[in-house]
C-alpha cells in the first residue's frame, strides 16, 4: 500500500493513483472493484458516473431486483465501449458510491490545492 495514493474506498471496492507512473498516466485513478481494475482518467471517471446514473433510471427485470444481490440484471456500460459489467442493483449503488466518493475527493484536494497557492 506504500506504492499508492488511496483516493477513496468502500467495503466494494478502491480508488486509488500510482504514486510512480509514466508522466502520461499521471492524472489517472486506478478503480478496483469485483475481480476487476480499470484506469480511468477523470473525464472517464465522470462518463462513468453519467453511466450509472442512467443504468440506475432503467426498470428492472425482475420485482425483487433490489433486494436480490445474485440478480445480476442491471447492465453498466463503462468509458471504453467495448467493455459493460453486468450488475445487481446492489453492486450498481455500491459502485456508484465509490464513483461519487472519489470525485468528490478529488473535488476537494482541487480546491485545497487551490487555497495553498493562494496562500503561498
Amino acid at each position: 500500500m506504500e506504492d499508492i495514493n488511496t483516493i477513496y474506498y468502500n467495503a466494494f471496492g478502491i480508488a486509488f493513483q500510482w504514486k510512480r507512473c509514466a508522466i502520461k498516466d499521471f492524472k489517472k485513478i486506478q478503480l478496483v472493484f469485483r475481480n476487476t481494475g480499470l484506469y480511468l482518467t477523470s473525464d472517464e471517471l465522470i462518463q462513468f458516473s453519467e453511466n450509472i446514473e442512467k443504468a440506475l433510471e432503467k426498470p428492472m427485470l425482475c420485482n425483487d431486483c433490489k433486494e436480490n444481490d445474485s440478480c445480476k440484471s442491471l447492465l453498466l456500460e463503462t468509458p471504453a465501449p467495448q467493455i459493460s459489467f453486468a450488475m445487481s442493483y446492489i453492486e450498481l449503488k455500491d459502485v456508484q458510491d465509490l464513483i461519487k466518493g472519489t470525485l468528490f475527493q478529488l473535488g476537494l484536494d482541487k480546491i485545497l490545492e487551490k487555497q495553498l497557492i493562494k496562500k503561498h
